[in-house]
């Protein structure tokens, strides 16, 4: 691996009551330039409309495909993300929002952090997801 895992874990053992299966670590040393992408939602990179209203695993999804996107065209990928914080209005979508995030996510091990929050910036948000990626050093 370009970056070193500190630590790497499954969330099947950590959390063995949910139906989780998401490749995290507890650090990650990165090389290389950094690329911080805001919090993405469900919502349409060119029209700015919100997509998935009321599905909090759709709106993963498509969050997922903006970060990649993203990463995409800031030359990075998803196997250089080092860190990511997720934002739930509810607890209770928590297992349909990680278990999208794993698909995308697998065999990457970043860092997470996951809150419960009170709103996002429109109603219609279930979930948020931030991203720090590296562009790792050319060999």
């Amino acid at each position: 691996m370009i970056h070193k895992r500190l630590r790497p874990f499954n969330t099947k053992q950590t959390y063995p009551e949910q139906k989780l299966d998401n490749d995290l670590s507890q650090g990650v040393v990165a090389r290389g330039t950094m690329v911080f992408l805001r919090g993405q939602v469900a919502q349409d990179l060119d029209t700015r409309e919100s997509v998935h209203i009321g599905d909090a695993g759709l709106q993963t999804r498509k969050t997922m495909e903006n970060i990649k996107l993203l990463l995409e065209e800031a030359g990075s990928e998803m196997a250089h993300v080092c860190r990511i914080v997720v934002y739930l209005t509810d607890i209770r979508h928590r297992e349909a929002v990680y278990r999208e995030m794993g698909v995308w996510l697998k065999g990457v091990f970043p860092c997470s952090t996951g809150l419960v929050v009170t709103a996002l910036a429109r109603p219609e948000w279930l979930v948020e997801i931030e991203v720090t990626a590296v562009i790792p050093d050319k060999a």
